[in-house]
Formats: C-alpha cells, structure tokens, sequence
C-alpha cells in the first residue's frame, strides 16, 4: 500500500470516527431534551403522547386532592383556558399552593392525565417562568379573540 493510500485510509477512518462521535452526541442531546406546553396546547394534542414533556400554568383552586396515608396528590393545572388533571406521587415544594404558579414534568397518559414525576413550585410571588408566562399570555389572548362580542341594538 503506497503512503498516499494509507494518509486517504487514515482520513477517512478519522471522519468515520467524528460522525459517529456526533451522531452519539446528538442522540443524547435529543433525548434528554424535554419541551414546555400549556394545558391549552396539551388539550389540543400538540404535546408528544408517550415522552416526558413539561405542562406549566397555575394550579387551579379548589382542585388540590391529597391521598390519605400516601404522598399521592392530584390536581388541576390552567392556563385559564383549558384544565389538565396531573397525578404526582412525591413530596411537594414548599411553595407549591392553589391559585400559585407551577410546572410539572412527566408523561400524557392516554386518558389526558399527567402523571408527574417532577414538580416546581415558583420562587416568590412575582416569578413565573418566561415560556409559561409568554404562553398564558398567547392564551389570554386567543380567548378574547376566539369569544363574540354582543352589539347593542338602537
């Protein structure tokens, strides 16, 4: 084998071993990449059905269940606009309170329960997270869009 062979065979052995690297690094990238949805866009199923994702928006009032005996809790999360049941088996923060701000993470089951494996309660009173921010806000805003307004008549 002539020395410009082997330089090409070395080469090429090199690229070989540099997309491989790659293609293993972006597997893992990918699969621990986890999005942000709002209940409104869980309802419309633009969430992933089987992977984890994370549903953030406030915790409905009156919608907090406590199991008796367990450290199961169920409750609502909403944007406002539309309701998602999450199930959690786990201690809560200690911020975590109704009418307050949260984002869990987990997976749509097929009954469009979330079950959580992990919740995040907000830090003060005046934090929310920007995407969940920005999103309760787009929905604020497709509901006022979306309703019909009454004209009076003379």
């Amino acid at each position: 084998m002539k020395a410009r062979h082997r330089r090409f065979a070395w080469i090429g052995a090199g690229i070989a071993l540099l997309g491989v690297a790659a293609a293993l690094v972006l597997n893992a990238f990918q699969s621990n990449l986890v999005f942000f949805f709002t209940p409104t866009q869980v309802v419309a199923q633009e969430a992933p059905q089987g992977r984890p994702f994370r549903i953030g928006g406030m915790v409905e009032t009156g919608s907090l269940v406590r199991v008796p005996n367990t450290v199961d809790v169920k409750f609502v999360v909403t944007d406002s606009v539309k309701r998602v049941p999450v199930v959690y088996s786990g201690l809560l923060p200690d911020l975590f309170k109704e009418g307050k701000g949260v984002v869990a993470q987990g997976t749509l089951r097929t009954d469009g329960t979330f079950h959580a494996t992990e919740v995040l309660a907000k830090h003060d009173e005046n934090y929310m997270p920007p995407e969940a921010a920005a999103a309760m806000e787009a929905a604020h805003q497709h509901k006022a869009i979306s309703m019909p307004t009454l004209k009076e008549t003379p």
